[in-house]
């Protein structure tokens, strides 16, 4: 039985054959397709926007796991939920009203999901922590996929789920960033239930297999 769900982010993806790619996932056992919005702003990258991610909702039989990298999210939430979103993830570091944003997407009956940079402490989630649905312990630095791990993100983890279970929240752990199978299983026995992987599904020989490894970690 897994012990984990994966989200495969596209981000790593060949864009040169992205319907290819997408249809790739759709075999797979993923959870979900993790879709990386950047700005240039908020993290120093740009990656794409909405009319990528809706020629992808075309073909895409997995939920969309939006995770928005970019200053002011709540200036774009609704143009990302009419996308289809299934988890909407905005960052702790970029949204003045948090609490508002986060009431905004659950209404639109979508998942809401805060990430937070490695910098940044849970404790900063500990009075929202039962509005949250998920919430992203980035593991590198974002900005750009095929980063190294980042070990500290296992205290993160410990502590979150402590909080979570302190609070009987509901709330998914998902980290996001250098996850591989030399992690995996310690990820998930720390309290990890989705795995956001990028460079290590889609540069490996056989991603459908790759994929399945991951949801199996014990």
């Amino acid at each position: 039985m897994s012990n984990v769900m994966v989200s495969p982010s596209l981000l790593a993806s060949d864009f040169l054959n992205l319907e290819k790619e997408v249809e790739m996932l759709n075999e797979s056992k993923a959870d979900y397709i993790h879709l990386d919005v950047m700005d240039g702003l908020f993290v120093p990258n740009i990656s794409y926007g909405m009319p990528v991610i809706k020629a992808i909702q075309k073909i895409s039989k997995k939920p969309a796991d939006i995770h928005l990298m970019i200053e002011k999210p709540e200036r774009y939430l609704d143009e990302f939920l009419d996308l289809g979103a299934k988890i909407l993830s905005i960052h702790f570091e970029a949204c003045t009203h948090l609490h508002r944003a986060i009431d905004h997407i659950k209404k639109r009956g979508c998942l809401a999901g805060v990430a937070i940079n490695p910098h940044t402490s849970v404790d900063v989630l500990n009075d929202i922590i039962k509005e949250i649905d998920v919430v992203n312990i980035m593991s590198v630095n974002p900005g750009f996929g095929g980063q190294k791990f980042i070990p500290l993100t296992y205290t993160k983890i410990n502590r979150l789920h402590t909080l979570i279970r302190t609070q009987n929240a509901n709330t998914i752990i998902q980290i996001d960033g250098g996850v591989n199978m030399e992690n995996a299983a310690i990820l998930a026995a720390a309290g990890a239930d989705l795995l956001v992987a990028g460079h290590f599904v889609f540069s490996s020989d056989n991603p459908l297999q790759t994929i399945e490894d991951l949801r199996n970690v014990k």
